[in-house]
């Protein structure tokens, strides 16, 4: 061993411990002649907190989560577009009013109505274009554009999911006009009922029914980016539907009967209503596996369920089982429309919602709808504030809600501000859904910059497609901080210092549209 060597090694030795190389020392004793110059030796290993702008590995908070969304409803104008006659620039400048309010209020969800009765508010060649979108049924928009792509590019830019709202099974609205010869009630006559209230419905029961309403649904899913599919209460028609009168689907009932069939009316017609629900569920998924299927329920099933509820029975009058669609796990998300007060006496908020998180046998996402419009309080930002709190406490890290509807955040003044103030003071992930397999992120890459009072990071990944939303944490004296950034911010300047604090350290994650987080990388910031 030469000189070099020798010194190199003392070095390297005295840097971590003396033992580890105390063979080496024993074996090769040398002293360094006076006379001879000192080699030009490498600088010893520094100690263990990293240099400024290395990569680091920490442990980082956890992000909050929970669903925060709202219906918008495209029938009868009730939300959005406000009226059939508004121009296209005044469509774009409602909706994009409404984004701009749920993302600056930290909600993460919309779920927009873009077939509220065999219809269109999306360019489709399976149905005509909406009466609530241009005042006549089969009329494209002038000029000519597409609200479903506009509403779902809006969203994502705003770090919000689009969840595209479909009613199955009604054909047409007693406010859409009168059907003319582009109208599903015409051009499907052969399965569509005409109720005493002046609505259309599709015979659920029968095969044309389930087979036009399925290839509508993989129309949507397949030729856009939403996120997720949503189904409402409507199943077979309300009772008041048709004043009172049974749903008059003889000739299904009596081809049913005549082809050797056991089960009774009302049995035959849920069938018919489960066997489409786990239909679509698949089909979605065997589409675009991402792609999320929710139902909102009335929030009822049944009289009884549990002790002490009164009301409406769905599974009676609706024929919808839906106990059974969460049982089975035929869903992603669940939304029982819980629209009464918390001390309800028929119908009370909590035992209802603790009652649905008993039937969730697969574990999907129990996230209750909440009437924001009208509920029953004499302080309704408040009642909904708590309603909020008990859904948490119901469900713990899997919370959520939808607020029925846009109309009650922004017609009362109160509402946003108890929200944004109280509940919805930060920002949140969706919950993620871990029965949905996906490919894992990979994990992106940190730049830094130094701006003297300030610090540039961007960040990027190479699979950018797969990417819905970044978190960026900083640190300040030790103590991380969360923000969550939609897809198009890559880069940010952060302060040396903040309130006194000074600037540690900086980390990235990205996130998935089914809120999975990638790995990180953090650096030192100094």
């Amino acid at each position: 061993m030469n000189l070099r060597n020798i010194k190199y090694t003392l070095i390297l030795c005295s840097a971590v411990t003396l033992t580890s190389c105390a063979s080496q020392k024993a074996a090769t004793p040398v002293k360094t002649p006076a006379s001879k110059p000192k080699p030009d030796l490498p600088p010893e290993p520094v100690a263990a907190i990293p240099p400024a702008n290395e990569t680091f590995r920490t442990v980082l908070p956890e992000i909050k989560r929970e669903f925060r969304g709202a219906w918008i409803a495209s029938v009868a104008n009730i939300n959005w577009p406000s009226r059939n006659n508004l121009s296209v620039d005044q469509q774009k400048a409602e909706a994009i009013a409404m984004l701009d309010m749920l993302s600056n209020n930290n909600f993460n969800a919309v779920i927009f109505q873009a077939r509220p009765s065999a219809d269109a508010l999306y360019t489709s060649s399976l149905e005509p274009w909406s009466y609530f979108l241009t005042g006549q049924t089969g009329v494209a928009p002038h000029p000519n554009y597409d609200p479903l792509q506009f509403w779902t590019e809006e969203a994502h830019k705003r770090g919000l999911e689009l969840h595209v709202w479909l009613n199955p099974y009604r054909a047409h609205h007693s406010n859409g006009g009168s059907p003319n010869s582009l109208s599903m009630v015409n051009k499907l006559s052969d399965i569509v009922i005409r109720l005493k209230n002046g609505m259309y419905w599709f015979d659920p029961a029968d095969p044309k029914t389930q087979g036009h309403v399925s290839n509508v649904v993989k129309d949507i899913v397949k030729r856009y980016d939403i996120d997720a599919v949503h189904f409402d209460d409507y199943f077979y028609p309300y009772a008041t539907y048709n004043k009172g009168a049974d749903f008059p689907d003889t000739k299904t009932w009596n081809a049913y009967v005549s082809s050797g069939g056991t089960l009774s009316r009302a049995d035959w017609r849920r069938d018919n209503v489960n066997k489409f629900v786990e239909r679509i569920y698949k089909e979605i998924h065997a589409e675009k596996n991402y792609v999320k299927f929710g139902i909102s329920p009335f929030g009822i099933w049944k009289p009884g369920y549990p002790a002490g509820i009164t009301g409406s029975s769905q599974y009676d009058e609706l024929y919808a089982d839906a106990k059974l669609w969460l049982n089975k796990g035929w869903v992603d998300y669940f939304s029982p429309q819980l629209y009464w007060p918390i001390e309800s006496k028929g119908q009370p908020f909590e035992a209802l919602l603790s009652w649905w998180k008993s039937e969730n046998t697969m574990n999907r996402h129990l996230w209750p709808g909440l009437n924001t419009v009208e509920v029953r309080s004499s302080d309704r930002p408040a009642e909904i504030k708590n309603q909020i709190e008990v859904s948490r406490q119901v469900l713990g890290n899997d919370a959520g809600e939808v607020h029925w509807s846009i109309a009650g955040l922004t017609k009362n003044a109160g509402m946003l501000p108890v929200l944004k103030n109280g509940p919805y003071k930060e920002k949140a992930l969706v919950p993620k859904s871990p029965w949905i397999k996906t490919i894992p992120l990979q994990t992106p890459s940190l730049f830094v910059k130094d701006n003297g009072n300030s610090v540039q990071v961007s960040w990027s990944v190479k699979n950018i497609k797969d990417v819905f939303q970044w978190v960026l944490f900083t640190q300040y004296n030790g103590v991380w901080e969360t923000e969550i950034l939609t897809l198009d911010q890559i880069s940010k300047e952060i302060p040396k210092t903040k309130d006194g604090k000074s600037l540690n350290a900086a980390a990235i994650k990205a996130v998935d549209r089914l809120g999975n987080e990638s790995d990180y990388t953090a650096k030192m910031l100094k």
